[in-house]
């Protein structure tokens, strides 16, 4: 067993799983802004509270799976990944710190009140907590994105020898803290990062309103809902369309080799082709039953149909080869699930605009199914960065002709890790995280099938029959008043709620 390979194998793992909460949640975090913000601008529509309740009560769940299983990487870099963690931690230490100060104290410090505050305190101060979390949120994207940006466009450094009980270690030394910050990728992956967590944020909210329309349920709030995720899902992936185009730019220029091995390119080529679908061959060094367009990828990179793109052939010395078949199809995994979100939702839109859009359902079962692709297109993005950038962990520069100041994965590992003591953590995770999503997928279903508290003095008609009774997650949220009656946790005993200015 290779000790290497099950190191990247587990840290590949623990870290696609918990990349499925934190983007939904930066979605999720904007649309609870916005109907707090409407809630506040139109105290007398309740639909934005009813709205604003459902919503939230599925962003503390999603918003909990990514603390818990975003913890285990930390432990990662300081046992698998130690001389990683040796040569970076100057760069990683100020960031993630930066990330503890800006993102996990403002998130926690107004998470309670955000999921608890309802009938606690105005609707003011509620919308302000909302907000922090929002904003905590996008702080901690920031931090752990140029973190991770200055590994792929190291910058602001230099690298300076250690001695630790007699041995010599090399480790990279922050010399320009905001050379560092703003490195040449960190602005573009940033973009991209957050418009990709809109994008999941706002097909999780079509794919549930969808849900409810088709069924029948809820159908003001699920309309309402899925109309306000359309708009933000249209906007975000036509920008998403933007802002790859001006990444790609960059991973060519200061990424050359990732970018050959995302179209699949081993020899340099005048007018390259932008490759379409292929089957990468690195030992016959060719792309197999390519289609692409003629001289759009020297158009897109240097904007002239005939200007050289660099292969293989040119780069493989300095910078080495990844592992050009995943790179490649999840990059146009990526790309074609965008291109599909690009074209049904502007094709919603308009039948929005026709007023016939609820009546399509063959459309809205898509959407239904839809925020999977979603979910595939970020972690596709996620494996064309991190693999992308194979055989190093942090990237080099070439100066003279040489690679300079980069780290090879090879050489990040602990050298006291043991295969089998890494392959036994992976099955240990592989258990706990499956129980872990097993627990997520319950508790989501039971709060969608529950759907969205009735607005007060509005008949909530029939319970479906698929929807169960008051149980232990009921119970667990709620009380018996003294009739013996159970009521929710943050509803007053006599059944009233609180009004729109948060007075009960």
């Amino acid at each position: 067993m290779d000790v290497l390979l099950l190191s990247r194998l587990q840290f590949a793992f623990t870290i696609m799983f918990h990349y499925l909460f934190p983007p939904l949640t930066i979605g999720l975090g904007m649309v609870l802004v916005y109907l707090g913000a409407m809630r506040l601008r139109r105290p007398e529509d309740p639909i934005y509270e009813q709205a604003a309740r459902f919503w939230t009560r599925i962003f503390g769940l999603n918003f909990a799976l990514g603390v818990v299983t975003g913890i285990v990487m930390e432990f990662e870099f300081g046992t698998n990944w130690a001389a990683y963690s040796r040569y970076v931690g100057d760069v990683f230490g100020s960031a993630l710190a930066a990330e503890g100060i800006f993102a996990f104290f403002l998130e926690s410090g107004f998470l309670a009140v955000l999921l608890f505050g309802w009938e606690r305190v105005g609707v003011k101060t509620h919308f302000f907590a909302t907000l922090m979390v929002a904003v905590g949120g996008i702080f901690s994207s920031i931090w752990i994105v140029i973190a991770n940006s200055w590994q792929q466009t190291p910058v602001g450094f230099e690298i300076r020898d250690h001695v630790i009980n007699g041995q010599t270690f090399q480790r990279a030394e922050i010399t320009d803290f905001w050379a560092m910050v703003f490195n040449p990728s960190a602005v573009d992956r940033l973009v991209h990062v957050w418009l990709g967590s809109f994008i999941l944020g706002a097909f999780f909210v079509m794919s549930i309103s969808a849900w409810y329309l088709l069924k029948g349920r809820h159908l003001e709030f699920a309309r309402r809902s899925f109309t306000g995720g359309l708009l933000l899902a249209t906007v975000s992936s036509l920008a998403q369309l933007a802002s790859g185009h001006s990444q790609a730019k960059g991973v060519g220029e200061h990424q050359p080799a990732k970018l050959a091995a995302m179209e699949g390119l081993y020899e340099s080529k005048r007018g390259a082709g932008l490759s379409l679908f292929g089957w990468p061959d690195s030992q016959a060094r060719e792309l197999r039953f390519a289609v692409e367009i003629p001289g759009m990828l020297s158009i897109l990179l240097h904007n002239d149909p005939d200007a050289e793109v660099r292969g293989f052939d040119a780069l493989e010395a300095d910078y080495g080869m990844p592992p050009v078949w995943i790179v490649f199809q999840a990059y146009h995994l990526m790309v074609g699930i965008g291109m599909l979100f690009i074209a049904s939702t502007l094709l919603a839109c308009y039948y929005l605009w026709r007023g016939t859009l609820y009546e399509k359902r063959w459309l809205l079962w898509y959407f239904v199914f839809a925020v999977l692709l979603a979910f595939v297109a970020n972690e596709a993005g996620w494996m064309t960065a991190e693999v992308g950038r194979q055989p190093w962990v942090v990237y080099p520069t070439i100066v003279d002709g040489s690679p300079t100041g980069g780290l090879r994965t090879s050489d990040a590992l602990s050298e006291v890790v043991r295969a089998e003591q890494v392959l036994a953590s992976i099955i240990m995770f592989g258990l706990i995280y499956a129980l872990l999503f097993v627990l997520w997928i319950v508790i989501l279903n039971h709060k969608i099938q529950h759907g969205p508290d009735p607005i007060p003095g509005t008949d909530p008609g029939p319970r479906p029959e698929s929807e169960p009774g008051p149980g232990l997650l009921e119970a667990a949220t709620g009380r018996v008043d003294h009739s013996g009656t159970l009521t929710e946790a943050n509803e007053p005993p006599d059944g009233r709620r609180a009004g729109p200015t948060g007075d009960r």
